[in-house]
């Protein structure tokens, strides 16, 4: 095995010590209240096609990097230097997302979201240190509380999610947004690097079980948010593991 030489640096090059991970956790909560706030009054004013522009842009531009990154960390585990081949997969990668998921003019789209979402929770968990994270998943299972029941999450999926391609995918009727997944991802990626396997396993059973719970209250009540259950779950399954090993 060898060490890659191309490095995750942490999202936010701020301290952990003092109030460092509170500062980076407020920042998620902030900016994630931002983008939903900012998406619902375009809806609320007619401007869909606002939404569907900003959410094209930034799908590909987080297209591009994520496969641009991942592009080149696979080929030098490999041992293979071809510049040309990254930046051709990363653009096909893009123009194949904008036709998937933006114009929907493919069969793969939930497929997409999913390796979409994963792929972005696994960057964000291996650059973000532990104590950072778990803020940050704990303050934004709060917020999507809020959110969902009182905030702009739930007025948002009241005028239906259709309108808006890529920011959710739908299993069995039921809508869970792109967030959603990707912070699952970012939990149990998390997870796995400080903790090792059976903390990920852990944590992977304790969300699926948190996803299970929440489609339940989601049958129950027609709306309920993502995050809670799993993040608490997957959080204690793996606390558990990690004081009983």
């Amino acid at each position: 095995m060898q060490e890659s030489s191309v490095e995750l640096e942490a999202v936010l090059d701020l301290p952990e010590a003092g109030i460092g991970f509170l500062f980076i956790g407020t920042i998620f909560v902030f900016i994630a209240g931002v983008s939903a706030t900012l998406i619902y009054l375009l809806m609320k004013y007619s401007l869909q096609f606002l939404v569907r522009l900003l959410i094209g842009v930034s799908f590909s531009v987080l297209t591009f990097s994520l496969v641009l990154l991942y592009s080149e960390l696979l080929l030098e585990v490999v041992g293979v230097e071809f510049p040309f081949m990254i930046l051709f997969l990363a653009s096909s990668a893009t123009i194949y997302v904008i036709l998937e998921v933006i114009l929907r003019k493919g069969r793969l789209y939930e497929i997409v979201i999913l390796a979409f979402g994963g792929a972005t929770g696994v960057l964000l968990g291996a650059s973000i240190p532990l104590l950072s994270g778990v803020t940050i998943l704990l303050l934004l299972a709060v917020y999507d509380v809020f959110a969902v029941f009182r905030g702009p999450v739930g007025k948002i999926a009241l005028k239906s999610l259709d309108k808006l391609p890529g920011i959710s995918f739908s299993f069995r009727g039921i809508h869970v947004g792109l967030g959603d997944l990707t912070f699952y991802s970012m939990l149990v990626s998390r997870i796995f690097l400080s903790y090792g396997w059976l903390a990920l396993v852990a944590a992977t059973f304790g969300v699926l079980l948190g996803s299970f719970l929440s489609f339940k209250m989601v049958e129950k009540k027609g709306m309920f948010p993502g995050l809670p259950f799993s993040v608490l779950l997957g959080l204690l399954g793996a606390f558990l593991v990690v004081c009983i090993v």
